[in-house]
């Protein structure tokens, strides 16, 4: 659905949230298979440890709720490198939350973070992708936006509204020589988990996550789920009558 990726080393990759967890092992990743990787977030301490004084990495660092902070980062890169190939979004945050527990607050905090931040840098590379006519976006969804679940009263919206906006991305870019990634983990073992105090069934570590993605983007894949034994369930349950969906979920979380 996207074109195959057989050589990373022509390939200037954006990775904005490359400070920890899955978007960190991302970028050690692209940057081992050869890759420029431009690493972006807003603690640069983290980002020149996870760089480690490697060649082809970049620094750029960038608060993603910023447009203005997006957007001096991506003029950064363009001067440094005359373009970005691949965007990859992995920035996002997780607070559980219960309709009990409801904290407007910290739902307006969420959406800005893992829905506008998107948005923000949407707004800086798509007229440089639509001009080249070639290149990627690849946007970090979660399996919780599949369908509702317990204690994600706020981030599940948060994560459909990317999977639906990674589905008409596709739509509009796919023609016009642009590829996009949705790209779907499930619990992965990062500092935004470590906090839950319920089972996370097929945990994954964070390389094994970036390992994931960076084999579906050379597959040249839409939709990258992870671990499929977790995310096939889910898909496979969000088709099922909303009776049984939601006895089901009842049954298997005991929320």
């Amino acid at each position: 659905m996207n074109p195959v990726i057989t050589n990373w080393d022509q390939l200037r990759v954006w990775v904005i949230g490359a400070s920890s967890g899955i978007g960190a092992e991302t970028a050690r990743l692209l940057l081992a298979k050869g890759a420029r990787v431009a690493l972006s977030a807003r603690r640069l301490d983290l980002l020149h440890t996870v760089a480690n004084f490697h060649p082809r990495a970049l620094i750029a660092g960038l608060d993603i709720v910023d447009p203005d902070s997006v957007q001096t980062a991506h003029a950064q890169i363009v001067k440094e490198w005359q373009g970005v190939d691949i965007v990859l979004i992995v920035a996002g945050a997780y607070n559980e939350m219960r309709a009990d527990s409801f904290d407007l607050a910290i739902a307006r905090n969420m959406l800005e973070l893992n829905l506008h931040g998107p948005l923000n840098c949407l707004d800086v590379v798509l007229p440089g992708l639509l001009a080249q006519g070639h290149g990627a976006i690849g946007i970090v969804s979660s399996v919780a936006g599949y369908s509702g679940l317990p204690k994600a009263l706020i981030y599940g919206p948060s994560k459909a509204a990317l999977i639906n906006l990674c589905e008409s991305l596709y739509l509009d870019l796919r023609p016009r020589g642009i590829g996009v990634y949705m790209i779907n983990p499930g619990f992965v073992d990062t500092a935004l988990t470590a906090g839950n105090d319920f089972p996370m069934p097929a945990l994954m570590t964070s390389p094994d996550a970036a390992r994931e993605i960076v084999r579906g983007m050379e597959r040249g894949d839409f939709h990258i789920h992870f671990p499929k034994r977790l995310s096939n369930v889910l898909r496979f349950l969000r088709l099922l009558p909303y009776r049984l969906y939601f006895w089901i979920i009842h049954k298997g979380t005991g929320l």
